[in-house]
């Protein structure tokens, strides 16, 4: 047997698997850099399940681990798409022939932005950073937000001062964006971030942000 007729065959007993024990999911292609699921980035309807990546399929992740094998037709996908269904949503961050498709499940909605000073000095002579002067670089994402254990001290280290957590972020990739540290991060539940680091993978971006006010 080939290796294009054994990857059919993969794909194809997934898909079997996926009707068996997944429900109908809606498959989201993102298209630019707003709101990924859009009516208008619906592909199609296919059924989808996600088990952990453990033998103990019977189980779900533990907290923290945002990571799931999927089962589905992987005919139809690729990474970077997003899989929604009333148990929640998910990216694919890696698809491998002849292996389950590795997905991150998502629980906040993320608007990335980068903040542009003034071109010109204005009249008081201020030339810095201007709050609401920034431009949007991905708006509505999907992401898996989770908290870290190392946080930071604010400098002036007064007594009432407590420390500032950090998150770790996985998002995927938008065509022609490549975020930065200093971009800011607002997500669907008004709180805000700073990237501190940013590293994009073959699975997307990995971000560490430290949380600040909105």
């Amino acid at each position: 047997m080939d290796r294009a007729t054994l990857l059919d065959r993969s794909r194809w007993g997934m898909n079997i698997a996926a009707r068996t024990m997944g429900v109908p999911t809606d498959l989201f292609r993102p298209r630019g850099v707003r709101n990924p699921l859009a009516p208008e980035n619906r592909m199609m309807r296919m059924h989808a399940a996600f088990t952990p990546r453990t033998s103990r399929s019977s189980r779900g992740n533990l907290y923290g681990d945002p990571l799931w094998l999927g089962i589905f037709d992987a005919a139809y996908t690729r990474v970077g798409d997003y899989l929604v269904q009333p148990e929640g949503t998910y990216f694919i961050a890696a698809q491998k022939a002849l292996a389950e498709p590795l997905c991150v499940q998502t629980n906040r909605r993320l608007t990335i932005s980068r903040a542009i000073p003034p071109g010109l000095v204005g009249e008081n002579g201020y030339g810095g950073i201007i709050a609401g002067n920034n431009a949007v670089l991905m708006e509505g994402w999907p992401a898996s937000v989770l908290g870290v254990q190392s946080t930071g001290s604010p400098t002036a280290a007064l007594p009432s001062d407590m420390s500032v957590p950090y998150l770790s972020i996985l998002l995927p990739q938008a065509i022609g964006i490549v975020l930065q540290i200093n971009d800011l991060i607002a997500d669907d539940l008004g709180r805000g971030a700073v990237i501190g680091a940013a590293e994009l993978t073959d699975m997307g971006w990995r971000i560490t942000a430290k949380q600040a006010s909105a």
